[in-house]
């Protein structure tokens, strides 16, 4: 897990913003499923995962689409 919350780590500080939040609140708590698609969604070039991120584009796969919510939320 800390590989990956190492690759949270963004070049736009609004992302860093996000997801440091969203570590912080829920990150110990997320199962493997979640954890996958939190890998996927973060292979995303920073451009792409900010759309993704601020709402303006949405996720056709209802998994990313779901961790993208809590995302938000955090």
């Amino acid at each position: 897990m800390g590989k990956l919350r190492w690759h949270c780590r963004r070049a736009l500080l609004e992302l860093d913003i996000v997801f440091q939040r969203f570590w912080s609140e829920v990150g110990d708590n997320l199962d493997d499923a979640t954890l996958d698609v939190m890998e996927n969604l973060l292979a995303e070039e920073d451009h792409d995962l900010w759309e993704l991120v601020s709402g303006r584009r949405q996720s056709e796969d209802p998994q990313t689409q779901a961790l993208l919510t809590r995302l938000r939320a955090a």
